[in-house]
């Protein structure tokens, strides 16, 4: 008995409720981002998403527990991919260009909501312990959630600024930089160990950030 209470007693809260709260932060950040690109789909056309029950906010149908894990040992990570039927576009490149677009805009209008409501918190609370911790998720679930949406502009495949760019390529272009797919995995993990780019990355982060921050508070 006096074993368990002593083990009890020695769990550090604070540090457990921060891995809460950052996994919490993590599953909002991936879910809204692919929820809104099975969202997109559908709004061009393409009925995949809905069929497989992707568009749903429960994070389940959406986690890769392998990328989760990895967004905590790189800093970087992902979710299950929608799955996306570009021969139901009219124009399909067009098409998966504008669907890879909506999970990092979705991402950017998630971060903007949650600095503006941690900006009525800063504003109009009363000072305490409980809304002093709603305030700093907000505000660090935004962070994350603005580097999830710079983070997948970037133009490696299978990232979303592949599909954005590849809608300004010529189609061999285009098909040459989808068939090397499989391996961009494999070369930002190497980004990621070398911090290779990781300098940029940080800085279109707080630009974005710092420009919010000029905006609501």
């Amino acid at each position: 008995m006096h074993y368990i209470e002593n083990l009890i007693q020695s769990i550090d809260l604070g540090s457990l409720q921060e891995i809460l709260l950052r996994i919490v932060s993590i599953f909002l950040c991936l879910t809204v981002h692919e929820t809104c690109h099975g969202l997109a789909a559908y709004a061009l056309g393409d009925p995949t998403a809905k069929s497989m029950h992707r568009l749903s906010l429960n994070p389940l149908r959406h986690i890769d527990w392998f990328g989760l894990l990895m967004m905590f040992v790189c800093g970087f990570g992902w979710a299950k991919a929608v799955p996306v039927d570009p021969r139901y576009f009219r124009k399909p490149k067009q098409g998966m260009a504008i669907t890879a677009l909506a999970g990092p805009v979705s991402n950017f209008a998630l971060a903007f909501s949650l600095m503006l409501g941690a900006s009525a918190i800063y504003y109009c609370a009363p000072y305490s312990g409980l809304w002093d911790t709603l305030f700093e998720f907000l505000m660090s679930t935004a962070v994350l959630s603005i580097g999830l949406g710079i983070f997948n502009l970037i133009p490696i495949p299978p990232l979303d600024g592949s599909k954005v760019l590849g809608a300004l390529l010529p189609d061999q272009a285009y098909f040459t930089l989808m068939r090397y797919e499989r391996y961009g995995m494999l070369v930002l993990i190497l980004l990621s160990f070398t911090n290779i780019g990781g300098g940029l990355i940080s800085n279109a982060i707080f630009s974005v950030y710092q420009l919010f921050v000029r905006l609501l508070f």
